[in-house]
């Protein structure tokens, strides 16, 4: 076989098994099959790169380059469905269609609606020429490299019949497996968590690198079709063609002609969709008839000839076991409720934080309580309400919050205007010491590669680290394996642990884990002091002279240099050799020319990339902003700058300067 034909034969297999993996779920062959064919693929196209194909499988996996987004307007706007709740205005809608099409018969096609972020993809002579979001319904971001790495989504069409040129749209969706990973990773970095499957799908698509999104394994499901020459007119029959197209359509769709169909349409997924692997939030009515849809036309907001209703917040009642409590590594103590598992939102539900001490007192819970769980896309499980009329003799004790740390004894003290409680014990309590390692070893603070929690956590119970200063002390027969198997990993663990003496000196600060003191925090009092020793030398009064840093942050930066523990802490860091002051270019890097302005960024840049310009603000004493208002200085603007940042700058008289402004504005 010529060695064009034997790639064309592997890129048309390796489609086939994306769909059938992606798409279809049901794949022919193991992960080391496919696998096989991909290297094999790979090595055919780097010795013949005069067949190289910028749609072939081997293209979906990505580098970390950064993109800035381009807005684009889209051809078709994209407007906002009306939302009813209950069945009477189910009931209304489909009597204003009867009307509006002067009792001609009609069919309504009922889908499921998919929480996730919308998304418009244009097609052109088979392939994927375009990706863009939502965005304010006139004008979206252009996504397309990230969404080229979403594997449901056809980079080139499979099938006959699809027109030459025409829009799909659909929605990007987190699965639920994909997402409850995220946000435990999330957890275990002490970061935010995301509030909900969409939030987090809507997070990955706008990555500045396309590796990010392609780890998180975003889905999409496919439910509309616009163009010039569409197939048919039924609307039910153009997304049942888009099928054979390879797009993802979903199986829940049903054509129905009575309002009693409707019903029992939604009845059925009301319940369903809690099976469903992806969130969803409602169901979808739209009249089948393409050619009805236009006679029944738009109002300003939404078509009249579709309408969206949404399911009541899911809600659970099961029985409360027990309280537990769990310490982070800034010492809060987070009340856990632990209960009868119970299915909801898609998941099964053994856990919900119960916050807080306040939280747990206005609930008024009893151990053996009856309580209700709500999710309602929220992916944090929490209990709002208590099923009094169920309590009995059988009812146990009312669930106290405790006085001393469940991890070292330590009597727990609250801090003014703070909702939890802590453990003042930062130096001999566990979960804070191996918290304060990890958050030292993450990537905003030093960065350590090939460290996780669960290395920390063996190094700790195997008596290698007590401290970060530790850390630095690891040699590599230490961690290589019984055997010496692991040897490779070693290695580059401790390479990594010595490269991040060059970290600047802001992010040490941030790695400290001085409590209060954030990211930007850091920043601020490093940028400040410009050295450690300043640093730990400031008064209270010094402190709260500076802008940002408020008496909770500056009362803890002076506890934290009081602590000898700590005081040691940092001179054994020294010694290793991390940076413990601003580096001369960094010094020189810095001013006040921006000193007490606030800056808004936005648009796409050529000369510096967008984070660049902010490190720049920063760096010059000023504040940058998102949002344009009466007490913004200026705004920093690329092209294809937001059309509503431009009407309120103007509005407001707000100056817009351009790249080579901003930078005469910051070079003396």
């Amino acid at each position: 076989m010529e060695v064009k034909e034997q790639i064309e034969r592997l890129r048309k297999e390796l489609d086939r098994h994306n769909y059938n993996y992606y798409v279809l779920n049901a794949p022919e062959i193991s992960d080391q099959e496919f696998d096989k064919m991909m290297r094999e693929l790979q090595e055919l196209e780097a010795a013949h790169p005069e067949y190289d194909d910028p749609d072939s499988p081997t293209k979906r996996v990505v580098s970390d380059l950064n993109q800035e987004f381009v807005q684009v307007t889209h051809r078709y706007p994209m407007l906002s469905l009306s939302n009813t709740y209950n069945k009477q205005e189910v009931a209304d809608f489909y009597e204003r269609v009867r009307s509006g099409l002067e009792g001609e018969p009609f069919e309504i096609c009922c889908e499921m609606k998919y929480d996730g972020l919308s998304i418009s993809l244009t097609y052109e002579h088979g392939r994927l020429l375009r990706a863009v979001t939502r965005g304010d319904g006139v004008r979206g971001d252009d996504v397309t490299e990230n969404v080229k790495t979403i594997r449901c989504i056809p980079l080139r069409l499979s099938g006959t019949g699809y027109p030459d040129e025409f829009e799909i749209r659909g929605e990007i969706l987190m699965p639920w497996t994909s997402f409850e990973k995220l946000n435990k990773e999330r957890e275990e970095r002490e970061e935010p968590l995301f509030a909900n499957p969409r939030n987090a799908a809507s997070g990955t698509l706008k990555s500045k690198s396309s590796s990010v999104v392609a780890q998180r394994k975003l889905d999409a499901y496919l439910y509309y079709l616009l163009g010039d020459q569409i197939p048919f007119d039924g609307h039910y029959e153009n997304l049942q063609a888009a099928r054979g197209w390879d797009f993802k359509i979903s199986q829940g769709m049903k054509k129905v002609t009575t309002l009693e169909d409707i019903y029992d349409f939604i009845d059925y997924w009301d319940d369903e969709r809690k099976n469903l692997p992806v969130a969803t939030d409602g169901i979808v009515l739209k009249v089948n008839s393409l050619r009805q849809q236009r006679a029944l036309g738009y109002t300003a907001k939404s078509p009249r000839w579709a309408i969206a209703y949404k399911f009541q917040a899911e809600r659970a009642c099961t029985r409360l076991n027990a309280v537990t409590f769990q310490v982070g590594r800034t010492g809060a103590v987070t009340p856990v409720a632990n209960m009868n598992p119970v299915q909801l939102a898609g998941t099964v539900v053994r856990r919900a934080t119960l916050h807080n001490a306040d939280v747990m007192e206005q609930l008024d819970l009893h151990l053996g309580d009856m309580v209700y769980v709500e999710k309602g896309g929220e992916i944090i499980p929490k209990i709002v309400g208590v099923d009094t009329a169920a309590r009995g003799p059988q009812t146990g004790p009312k669930a106290e919050f405790i006085t001393h740390c469940p991890e070292c004894g330590a009597e727990l003290v609250r801090y003014e205007g703070e909702a939890a409680w802590y453990c003042p014990n930062e130096t001999y309590c566990p979960p804070q010491i191996k918290g304060r390692i990890e958050h030292y070893i993450s990537r905003r603070a030093m960065n350590f590669d090939s460290l996780g929690p669960e290395t920390v956590d063996d190094y700790y119970n195997r008596g290698l680290i007590r401290d970060v200063a530790d850390l630095y002390d690891i040699q590599v027969l230490q961690i290589n394996g019984e055997d010496g198997t692991r040897e490779k990993s070693a290695r580059k663990i401790v390479r990594s642990i010595a490269d991040s003496v060059q970290v600047p000196f802001e992010r040490v600060v941030f790695a400290l884990g001085i409590r209060f003191v954030g990211e930007i925090a850091a920043k601020t009092l490093a940028r400040h002091y410009k050295s450690m020793d300043a640093l730990a030398s400031a008064s209270l009064n010094d402190l709260l002279q500076i802008n940002g840093i408020g008496e909770v942050i500056a009362e803890s930066v002076i506890r934290y240099f009081h602590n000898e523990t700590n005081v040691e802490l940092i001179r054994r860091l020294r010694e290793k050799g991390v940076r413990m002051q601003l580096s001369e270019e960094e010094l020189e890097a810095h001013s006040d020319r921006l000193a007490g302005q606030s800056i808004v960024v936005s648009g796409v840049f050529t000369l510096h990339s967008r984070d660049e310009y902010k490190t720049m603000i920063e760096q010059h004493g000023g504040k940058n902003v998102g949002s344009i208002s009466s007490k913004t200085s200026f705004v920093l603007a690329g092209s294809n700058m937001g059309p509503s940042k431009l009407e309120k700058a103007k509005k407001l008289n707000i100056p817009i300067l351009s790249e080579e402004d901003f930078l005469k504005r910051i070079v003396r």
